[in-house]
């Protein structure tokens, strides 16, 4: 034995000294890692129940990881929202559109989704409502004089406050601006004049550019002003509205709603490919059909209806618009509504014009699911949401198919899992080009839990990396 360091005898001296006895020496033990894992026994985040709706996988526990927001509401969840948000390539696409898939196989869900994006002239959602059998309301101002698929903003379905409320939104998100007061009051009189003596048929948009434009004279004298005042107070409320009627956004919403939109389908998709997601066409469309469905879908019928749009930062980037969706989804939680955002970055709703209304209608987003995300966009990701350090830590290096999930504060790595069924009808042509070398060549479990099991091992090798160097355990 060598010769015991001199520092070490004095402490064991006062040691002896102070408590009356030394401590025990024990000699180190080596061994495998094999038989040493049963000292640390694994652990794992519970997870959300076992009723709902399939996802995929938890990674580091490998259970099925199982997620339904009308399960989950009230106990597990505040609000039954969800924001999912992710670089383009990543599994954004594949994961709606298999959650509706699987949501359908439930027979009292009803489920609308608003598809922007698209290719070879139809949206992304169209092989899915072909296999379905169902028909998109494809919304396209080239078309639409043709006798295509219009929306009234006056349908008779939606009530008058509704309807004036509607065109308020229109207007304010065309002119960027809030109505003031004089236009507001010219609005509202043309408004209810048109309600008043158009008999017989569906009021129409042409109506109220026509009132606006020749107002009557018991609408000055109700306010005691010159008649010319209330003409020009209505002027640029008629110019807009104009533009909906006559101007490059014709044919979609200046006529009577088309007959045959069959609301009581299963799934309805709104194809929006045809609108060019930078003008102001689509917060405009957003609006009315927002309000449309607000006022002739939604119903307190005991269903539970999923009401999901792509694209989603034209919705939350305009304070307009923002507004009138934060009122529905405070309405729909009522009704069983779960509103589904998809959203590329966060920064392009926290830092825009809408910063208040875009923050009110992610707090209501009790659901968060992030796929990657460069470093920068990660960390303002954590900040705003919330996230532990160690899920921030890992976003930038999920590959596609994992996400970051944040249940109410419950947070887990899951690798979501695509079927040989659902695969022809989720991995559309464009999506295969883009991410083709990232994506598995075929869904067998064995593929699927090779590739599981070895990012598990690496992301729990970043977690340990990054709590050493934190100081934590």
């Amino acid at each position: 034995m060598p010769p015991r360091d001199p520092l070490s005898v004095i402490t064991e001296a006062f040691t002896s000294l102070l408590f009356g006895r030394t401590e025990t020496t024990r000699l180190p033990v080596r061994t495998s890692t094999g038989q040493a894992q049963a000292v640390y026994l694994p652990t794992a985040a519970p997870g959300l129940g076992d009723s709902g709706v399939i996802i995929g996988r938890e990674v580091y526990s490998g259970k099925g990881y199982i997620y339904d927001p009308f399960q989950l509401y009230g106990q597990q969840l505040p609000a039954p929202h969800w924001l999912v948000l992710g670089e383009s390539g990543n599994g954004k696409s594949a994961l709606e559109k298999t959650y509706v898939l699987r949501q359908l196989r439930f027979r009292d869900r009803q489920i609308v989704v608003l598809d922007a994006q698209g290719e070879d002239g139809v949206g992304e959602w169209n092989l899915i409502a072909e296999e379905l059998g169902i028909t998109p309301i494809r919304l396209d101002p080239m078309a639409a004089l043709d006798g295509s698929v219009r929306l009234n903003p006056l349908d008779p379905s939606i009530t008058s406050t509704g309807q004036l409320a509607l065109l308020r939104t229109i207007i304010e998100v065309a002119l960027g601006r809030t109505l003031d007061e004089r236009s507001g009051f010219a609005l509202k009189v043309a408004h209810a004049y048109v309600n008043q003596h158009v008999t017989g048929r569906q009021p129409i948009l042409t109506d109220i550019v026509e009132r606006l434009r020749h107002p009557q004279p018991e609408s000055a004298d109700a306010m005691n002003v010159a008649l010319e005042d209330v003409r020009a107070w209505g002027l640029d409320v008629a110019l807009v509205l104009d533009r909906l009627v006559d101007g490059d956004l014709r044919g979609m919403f200046d006529g009577p709603t088309t007959v045959g939109i069959d609301l009581d389908a299963p799934l309805i998709v709104f194809d929006l490919s045809h609108i060019d997601r930078n003008s102001i066409a689509m917060p405009i469309l957003m609006a009315i059909v927002g309000v449309w469905l607000e006022h002739t879908w939604i119903r307190p019928d005991r269903k539970k209806r999923i009401f999901l749009v792509e694209e989603a930062w034209h919705i939350i980037n305009s304070p307009s618009v923002a507004q009138l969706f934060q009122r529905l989804l405070k309405f729909g939680r009522r009704l069983g509504l779960s509103f589904v955002a998809v959203v590329h970055h966060l920064s392009d709703v926290v830092d825009g014009a809408a910063a208040k209304e875009a923050a009110a209608i992610l707090k209501m987003a009790s659901t968060r699911t992030i796929y990657a995300q460069k470093t920068d966009e990660a960390r303002a990701t954590g900040q705003v949401l919330g996230l532990p350090r160690w899920a921030v830590e890992i976003i930038p290096t999920l590959t596609p198919g994992m996400a970051v999930w944040d249940v109410n504060g419950n947070v887990q790595v899951v690798k979501h899992l695509v079927t040989e069924a659902e695969r022809p009808l989720v991995f559309t042509d464009r999506a295969m080009t883009e991410s083709s070398a990232m994506l598995p060549a075929d869904d067998g479990l064995t593929d699927i839990d090779a590739d599981t099991d070895a990012y598990e091992a690496e992301t729990a090798a970043r977690v340990m990396s990054f709590e050493k160097r934190q100081g934590v355990g």
